[in-house]
């Protein structure tokens, strides 16, 4: 009876977690693709990621490009702190983005997770240059969430007598990071280039939660930076 009645507890403990909901809150910045100048008077719809009709805010940027900082709800805070905890710890909110003169952007996806500020930057591309229309943006599943195939398997050190098309003396922070948008041997895979500063960022948000303590967000950004360093050194 005693074992009963804790199993019991455990469960209605589980299912008054689901039912808490945090605030999380979130922040847009809106500049022109062309010249990076920030976007003023641009209207931005935020609604549930998959229930696009049901739109919960509608802000407007102001002259610096960024909306005001809204609050958005945001599963319980423990779920991003303890991995045996099931359940998604970040809810997921789609931004749709318009401005006279530039073609509308949609983000699916974006995360927003519980007592931290998330900001989604957004470029628009002037319509002048293209008739393609809404450009829609979907972010895949947190690294820490998703299921994801395992790390292709390398050796831990790299030869660096092998020329390429910089042969670097030493470790320099580069402005520019190339990103190959797809596995090494796939020659068709887009190259971009992002500055060294976002793709750590990007990165960083992809793979470890904000609402971890300061100590570890700065150990796994410092790996980050390591290991990126590593790759531009090398030219693996």
């Amino acid at each position: 009876m005693v074992y009963i009645k804790a199993m019991q507890e455990n469960v209605d403990n589980d299912e008054s977690r689901r039912d808490q909901i945090d605030r999380g809150k979130l922040q847009i910045n809106v500049t022109s693709e062309v010249d990076s100048f920030p976007i003023s008077d641009a209207v931005v719809s935020i609604s549930y990621t998959g229930v696009p009709d049901s739109t919960l805010e509608e802000l407007n940027t102001d002259s610096s490009g960024q909306t005001e900082t809204i609050d958005l709800d945001a599963p319980p805070l423990e779920y991003s702190l303890d991995p045996e905890i099931p359940g998604q710890p970040y809810a997921e909110y789609t931004v749709d983005v318009r401005a006279p003169g530039f073609e509308p952007v949609s983000i699916s996806g974006a995360e927003v997770l519980p007592d931290v500020t998330a900001i989604q930057n957004v470029q628009l591309r002037p319509s002048a240059q293209t008739n393609e229309g809404e450009e829609v943006f979907v972010i895949p599943a947190h690294t820490l969430y998703g299921e994801y195939p395992p790390k292709i398997p390398e050796d831990e050190i790299k030869p660096t007598n092998e020329s390429g098309e910089i042969v670097l003396s030493r470790v320099v922070v580069p402005e520019y990071i190339v990103v190959h948008d797809g596995s090494p041997k796939d020659t068709t895979a887009q190259n971009y280039y992002v500055k060294y500063r976002d793709y750590i960022k990007n990165v960083a948000s992809s793979e470890i939660y904000a609402t971890w303590p300061a100590a570890s967000i700065r150990a796994n950004v410092l790996a980050i930076m390591s290991f990126t360093l590593n790759r531009v050194y090398t030219e693996w």
